[in-house]
């Protein structure tokens, strides 16, 4: 494993940040780390990268314990936190330079530099102060830095903040490009990046664990309830769908168009299929929604 959490907990005072956590992180897997405002998340992330030490509890890296092997930690792992600390009268290549000297490069320095640079698309900004790039140029930067000295394990703290879509897609690109032969643990508060990048998913609330699964395992494990949407051909009254067999709930959403709810049990397409053939309807569309992960990321949170 190349990141393992057991039983961590980080305690300020009366109060526990963080509440014996466990969970694994593996090789080639990017792991959503999430949880809303004062969950954890941060906290737990800063001691995984050595930042603060823990109050209780066990931490490895590739192996490397964070308490007695700190450096070998620090050694493997590349970290963008999200205050994303940059030297603004530095510039880009410059500060890439100083910690690339940072990481005893060397010789290896300029050839790593050259390529995040174009990695992370900071080509055109290259010659340009850190304090005069947009923030989304700033999060390229700390990208770069992070990537730098070719780490095993990248801690990503809401990475793709103040990107605009064109830049989402690319940095998104690269996360999952990365993700292919590094352990990368990734904490965002955007739903639709999660399901865009992750493979796994960490759901932690008040500094406990509450979800540790795949995006679609956990929104099916959370959702009870059937929602089917079917548009027919032909002008249906709701009373006549009443006759579809387990369909619980029944609301117009448009020109012939249908959705409908029911509690767990069959499968509703094959109901409104039989009700179709039964009554000479034709159906244009049918389609299964889940719920979203929003849903039940509000669901396990509250």
């Amino acid at each position: 494993m190349s990141v393992q959490v057991q039983h961590l907990t980080k305690t300020y005072g009366s109060q526990k940040a963080v509440n014996d956590l466990s969970f694994e992180a593996k090789p080639g897997e990017i792991l959503g780390f999430l949880g809303p405002n004062g969950a954890g998340k941060s906290t737990a992330m800063k001691i995984i990268t050595c930042f603060i030490p823990q109050s209780e509890g066990h931490v490895k890296v590739c192996g490397f314990d964070t308490t007695e092997n700190s450096m070998e930690v620090r050694k493997r792992i590349g970290y963008l936190p999200e205050s994303n600390p940059l030297y603004f009268d530095l510039y880009v290549k410059e500060y890439l330079e100083f910690i690339a000297r940072l990481h005893g490069l060397g010789s290896e320095g300029n050839k790593r530099i050259e390529e995040m640079i174009e990695k992370t698309g900071l080509t055109r900004e290259r010659k340009k102060k850190i304090g005069q790039l947009s923030k989304g140029y700033k999060q390229r930067v700390g990208l770069a830095q992070a990537l730098l000295h070719n780490p095993d394990v990248l801690i990503l703290d809401e990475p793709t903040s103040g990107l605009d879509p064109n830049q989402l897609v690319e940095i998104r690109s690269l996360i999952k490009d990365l993700g292919k032969e590094k352990t990368v643990i990734f904490s965002t508060h955007i739903m639709q990046e999660v399901q865009a990048i992750c493979d796994r998913v960490v759901i932690i609330s008040k500094g406990k664990k509450v979800a540790d699964e795949t995006v679609e395992k956990l929104k099916s494990q959370n959702s009870k309830q059937q929602i089917i949407k079917v548009i027919f051909k032909e002008t249906l009254t709701k009373e006549k769908l009443q006759s579809v067999r387990g369909g619980l709930l029944i609301n117009s959403i448009g020109n012939n168009e249908w959705e409908l709810k029911a509690e767990g049990g069959n499968d509703l397409r094959e109901e409104v299929a039989i009700f179709a053939k039964k009554n000479d309807y034709t159906i244009l569309s049918l389609t299964k929604e889940s719920f979203s992960l929003e849903e039940v990321f509000q669901k396990l949170t509250k």
